[in-house]
């Protein structure tokens, strides 16, 4: 049984697959998940921000930036995923783009491809370091979801390379694309902190599919550990670098930004109490309740590392 009739076995017949030669524009738009693309948005804007250099000096770098960051890059990375969690997301997620036949043939990895050769175009027109954070980017995009290497059978390390490709990366690509050079020591720890913090995001995200990664032998930290167990982690790995960004901001000299930080700190903890009450149930109340505190906190400390010398 080849790949896609294995694929079509498992959604079922009367799938709409052998009716297309070519995908609708609209489940392209799908296939790249627009809904995951404000998070290296948002990390490029702080790494932007963080540079001190004033946006109406380089905004045509800034916003080729930050469209590579997001629609692009990210962009080429959902697709990349999807391709090869074509298996995973049959029992997962059957309705997505591959799995449900909308997406027909080879057509999701083709696109793939297509974002992949995108993205290292654009960012060749960053500079060095724009392009060579693309490459990292890339590859990192292709050896979490595909074979041999596939860092996310294991939920330790793809969460890390997925924090480091949506925070920390983005951001340290904004400051030096601006700067034009190597970013402060200050803002490369700042963004290796905040991406550290990511993995718990990460974490969370992945408790949709529990069932699906303990029949196919993907070892997210959710199924490794338990929702429970997971939850508690990612709450730690989540909090602890924001306390040690605010800890630092203050010793290097900012006074407003670490308090900001505490206070959405304080208030994350009171969110993560609510989501371990009932962590599969509440993950995804707190992303869309707790993240968005996260990531204020982000350009909080992006406003602060701008104005110290």
């Amino acid at each position: 049984m080849t790949v896609n009739e294995d694929i079509r076995a498992t959604r079922g017949a009367g799938s709409p697959s052998g009716t297309r030669k070519y995908p609708e524009p609209r489940v392209v738009l799908e296939l790249l998940k627009p809904v995951t693309w404000f998070p290296p948005m948002w990390a490029y804007l702080c790494g932007v921000v963080s540079s001190g250099v004033p946006f109406t000096d380089r905004w045509g770098l800034a916003l080729l930036g930050i469209l590579l960051a997001g629609p692009i890059v990210c962009g080429m990375s959902q697709a990349a995923n999807d391709w090869c969690d074509r298996h995973v997301d049959a029992l997962n997620e059957p309705q997505r783009p591959i799995p449900s036949g909308r997406m027909p043939g080879r057509w999701g990895l083709r696109i793939a491809w297509i974002w992949t050769g995108l993205s290292l175009a654009v960012g060749a027109m960053l500079g060095p370091w724009g392009f060579a954070a693309t490459v990292v980017a890339v590859i990192f995009a292709w050896i979490y979801s595909a074979e041999p290497i596939r860092l996310k059978r294991n939920g330790w390390y793809g969460n890390a390379a997925v924090g480091l490709c949506y925070e920390g990366l983005p951001w340290f690509t904004g400051a030096a694309v601006m700067l034009g050079a190597l970013p402060s020591t200050e803002i490369v720890i700042v963004a290796l902190l905040y991406a550290a913090g990511a993995h718990g995001i990460m974490t969370l995200n992945d408790f949709k599919a529990v069932e699906g990664d303990l029949k196919m032998g993907v070892g997210s930290l959710p199924a490794r550990l338990g929702p429970e167990r997971a939850a508690r982690l990612a709450c730690w790995v989540m909090a602890v670098p924001q306390v040690l960004v605010m800890l630092l901001l203050r010793m290097w000299g900012a006074t407003v930004a670490p308090l900001i930080i505490l206070g959405l700190i304080l208030a994350q903890l009171v969110a993560m109490r609510v989501m371990l009450r009932d962590p599969r149930a509440k993950a995804p109340w707190y992303n869309g309740t707790g993240v968005v505190l996260y990531v204020s906190g982000m350009m909080a400390a992006a406003v602060a590392l701008s104005g110290m010398e």
